[in-house]
């Protein structure tokens, strides 16, 4: 039975390679199933769709292991155009909501069908299949077109697909003179576009050119013309008035003469490969080519920037975009910023003939300095900057006088900035300005479609990242774990060193909890600078936010170190330790950023995050540490409560237990109680041992229903109220008929008791004498010296479920060597399977015991329930073992 995706029958491609490997039903085999898909395609070599494939594997994994609560088969198949990834349970009777309805839908916190609409969003196809037996998820993934031996021409294309041109290839000649009047005009312009020569000679070319603006620019084709040599898409129109797109390209050239003309070479825009080609270096004035060392600086912009392909990444491409302009302007230095998403900012990516390491990542506003050139917006030249201080930011302490930038623009809207300077001033005019604005505008799409790519890399990335995240800090309620898990995923995978302050509540000071380096050997000299600087004020302004103090410390402490091995130094402070080395120091010096831990509405810390000397953080980076940071106070927060409920919980346990047992003469006694869970729930079994008067001793072991406050206080109410009735001189069965009646007086909040009570009195013979009343408890078991065993009491009904009891007491007698022992039913009613310990297997074990001490008896009786199955006990157990010792033997 299938059930289809968004292909009903999907095609079969052809398989080159698997891997296959099966997950237990555990939360831990997500995790892992996510390293051996990640694992197996990167052996692949497909790293271009890893994040994806990791994603929807998470989510069909967790579906297998968690939701339908079984194995989980994962197949990952390499075709020859991607990859298929199959997830198989063992559960099939589930149906996969393949269509939730629009409420389901709408809601985030809906827990089926979420990794079937990532499947939907991000897959080429998927599906599901059903069988007897399990139930199979499948996605596949293409790989991008990439033809061989390019990483930036379009795909091969079938001779169909081609498009449509005419019998043979026309490129149109046109000559304009020095007043921009067409001169000639070939035959095969006039086959373009219609217009006959005699019509068209001695009329301008702008009259017929359609777009007088090149797109992105304020340049238009009457300025273009005027230069020695440019390329670019316009449109003519034509004589029948419909626009005809054109690739031009024009050389600017001069007649017998020295009259200057300029010849158009235009195509059809779809034909532009005839004329996009590298071009050669123009003519020195005196005719001759440039020597080969200047023809990099001389040429036109666009042979700097056209020829070989674009570098696959982002930043390959941004350096050898500074380094090309700067060749194409003779310059010292160069500079590529690119926009922040809201345009207010401009962030440096890439820059040569400068101090790249401070620089990079570094932020300017868009609007700096004053004057006609004070917009990034706009070109702008600058012929010494000394005369406008701070007009370029970046270019400050950095010895360039002259500067020319240029905005880079896709559709009108400001995507970064190229610049290029010189140490001498007065080097750029408008001319170079306007030569590097047209090479920006042929750069500028080419870089904002590999800074969209790398966005989208560093998204899904992200998505890959924030889930294994969330994975590992839900997989903890340990407060020092959860911070060590937040310094961990931080660093080195967002920042160099990290470090988190908590804040316990307003009135207190934060407090530096947790410090990470990604060298080891710095974490200590980093926590000794970061405890001499005051912490960061607890804000809860979402968003990072620069803090300087450590920087600041940094430097103070390199300075300081410097003196000191110049012999200028003061030691007086060696009195109050050693201070942070100077390798610590520069690598603490670079942006910190802080940003605030908020859980329920409530600053719980800081996280807080640096770089080494003089580098900067990323914008994308800053957003996946806020998505970070949000996830990290939420796990913080729960596992501070955790934490609190814990110790409250065991403070309440602790209370109900009797702080020790009091010396008995002339009998032994021990118990053990061992609770059962994590320790986060009050209630269940109780003891106690207690003197009521001269001789006489008070004994207890119950149980009580359920957990929680509840059963606490059913368990407070029986030891106190056992305690002070017997002491009031009641005997047994009063002392529980006035229990039952107090239990039933809690009415709503009231639970049933099983209870064991008896009173004790050593006797001057070496035995010992008990009264006992078993209220729907495990029966004691008495242990003879000959090893019988036998039940010392009958069972009654138990407390507070019935009014009007009637209980009686019941003597032993216990002789020399004798052993009682009393448990509650976590130690009878222990599992293995089917099987359960129960009351002959409880005898047995007590059989071997013949001749043990009262301590030996009760620790052999655990170490039996705990052996009786692998798994831990589910329920609290208390074993109280009362043994009267054998006189000593008389030398002989």
């Amino acid at each position: 039975m299938r059930s289809p995706g968004t292909e009903t029958f999907p095609r079969r491609p052809v398989i080159t390679a698997r891997a296959t490997a099966t997950f237990e039903p555990v939360g831990r085999s997500v995790a892992s199933a996510r390293a051996f898909v990640r694992d197996t395609l990167q052996g692949w070599g497909y790293s271009d769709i890893v994040d994806d494939a990791v994603v929807l594997t998470s989510e069909l994994v967790t579906n297998a292991v968690v939701h339908a609560g079984t194995a989980a088969d994962v197949l990952c198949l390499r075709t020859d155009d991607g990859v298929r990834v199959e997830v198989a349970d063992r559960y099939p009777e589930r149906d996969v909501p393949l269509q939730p309805n629009a409420a389901q839908a709408a809601s985030p916190d809906r827990e089926g069908g979420r990794g079937l609409m990532l499947c939907g969003a991000i897959a080429a196809s998927w599906g599901v299949e059903y069988s007897p037996t399990h139930k199979q998820v499948w996605f596949e993934l293409s790989l991008p077109e990439r033809p061989a031996g390019t990483r930036s021409a379009g795909p091969a294309l079938p001779t169909d697909a081609l498009p449509v041109a005419d019998a043979r290839v026309r490129v149109a000649v046109v000559q304009i003179d020095r007043d921009s009047a067409v001169s000639s005009w070939n035959e095969d312009a006039e086959a373009l576009f219609g217009h006959e020569t005699e019509k068209v000679l001695g009329r301008p070319l702008t009259d017929f050119a359609a777009w007088p603006h090149t797109p992105g620019t304020g340049t238009g084709i009457a300025e273009a013309l005027q230069l020695s040599r440019w390329e670019g898409s316009y449109g003519i129109r034509a004589a029948d008035g419909r626009v005809v797109p054109v690739y031009a390209s024009h050389l600017r050239v001069r007649d017998a003469d020295g009259a200057p003309s300029t010849v158009c070479l235009l195509v059809r825009d779809h034909e532009r490969a005839v004329l996009q080609t590298t071009l050669r270096a123009p003519a020195s004035p005196d005719g001759t080519t440039p020597s080969a060392d200047r023809q990099g600086s001389a040429a036109d912009p666009f042979e700097v920037f056209i020829g070989s392909p674009a570098p696959d990444d982002l930043d390959g491409l941004l350096q050898r975009t500074v380094e090309r302009a700067r060749d194409m302007l003779d310059g010292d230095a160069a500079y590529l910023l690119l926009a922040t998403d809201d345009e207010t900012e401009l962030e440096v990516r890439a820059s040569t003939g400068l101090p790249s390491a401070r620089q990079r990542f570094a932020r300017v506003p868009v609007e700096a300095g004053t004057g006609r050139y004070g917009s990034a917006r706009m070109p702008a030249v600058h012929e010494d900057l000394t005369v406008v201080p701070g007009a370029v930011p970046l270019l400050a302490g950095t010895g360039m006088r002259s500067v020319v930038t240029v905005p880079l623009k896709v559709e009108g809207r400001l995507t970064g900035s190229l610049g290029v300077a010189a140490e001498a001033p007065g080097r750029y005019s408008n001319e170079e300005a306007l030569r590097l604005q047209f090479a920006a505008d042929r750069i500028a799409l080419a870089v904002e479609r590999a800074r969209l790519t790398e966005l989208e890399r560093l998204r899904r990335g992200s998505l890959s990242f924030l889930v294994e995240a969330s994975d590992l800090l839900a997989g903890t309620l340990d407060r020092d774990q959860t911070l060590a898990l937040m310094a961990q995923m931080t660093v080195p995978t967002l920042a160099t060193w990290c470090a988190v302050y908590t804040v316990a509540d307003q009135s207190t000071e934060p407090e530096l909890s947790y410090v990470l380096h990604e060298d080891e050997d710095r974490i200590d000299g980093l926590k000794t600078l970061l405890g001499k600087v005051p912490p960061p004020d607890p804000v809860p302004t979402p968003g990072a936010r620069v803090w300087t103090a450590p920087s600041d410390a940094a430097h103070s402490a390199a300075l300081r170190s410097s003196l000191r091995n110049l012999g200028l130094g003061d030691d007086s402070g060696a009195a109050h330790g050693p201070g942070p080395s100077l390798a610590t120091a520069s690598a603490v010096g670079g942006e910190t950023v802080v940003l605030p831990l908020v859980a329920r509405n409530r600053v719980i810390g800081m996280l807080t995050l640096g770089k080494p000397s003089d580098e900067h953080f990323r914008q994308e980076i800053l957003e996946l540490a806020e998505d970070l940071s949000r996830r990290a106070a939420l796990a913080l927060d729960n596992a501070r409560l955790y934490s609190e409920r814990t110790a409250i919980s065991q403070s309440l346990q602790r209370s109900l237990l009797p702080p020790e047992l009091p010396d008995v003469p002339g009998v032994e006694v021990e118990v053990i109680y061992r609770a059962a869970g994590e320790g986060n729930e009050v209630g269940g079994d109780f003891y106690d041992l207690f003197p009521i008067r001269d001789g006489a001793y008070g004994f207890a072991i119950g149980d009580v229903c359920g957990t929680g406050p509840e059963a606490a206080a059913v368990t407070g109410l029986a030891r106190h109220a056992l305690r002070l009735l017997a002491r009031e001189g009641f005997g047994g069965p009063a002392v529980l008929e006035r229990l039952n009646d107090a239990i039933l007086d809690e009415g709503a909040r009231s639970r049933f008791l099983t209870l064991l009570y008896g009173e004790l009195w050593p006797q001057p013979d070496g035995g010992a004498l008990l009264k006992v009343v078993c209220a729907g408890h495990p029966q004691p078991l008495r242990l003879r010296q000959d090893g019988s065993v036998e039940p010392a009491a009958e069972p009654q009904p138990l407390l507070g479920v019935m009014e009007d009891l009637e209980l009686y007491e019941e003597e032993v007698t216990l002789a020399p060597g004798d052993v009682l022992l009393c448990v509650t039913d976590g130690v009878t009613e222990r599992r293995e399977g089917t099987r359960m310990l129960g009351d002959e297997g409880l005898a047995d074990v007590l059989r071997t015991c013949t001749g043990l001490t009262a301590g030996a008896v009760a620790a052999r009786v655990l170490r039996a329930v705990e052996r009786f199955a692998a798994e831990p006990a589910s329920d609290d157990m208390a074993i109280l073992a009362m043994r009267v010792p054998e006189p000593p033997t008389e030398p002989a």
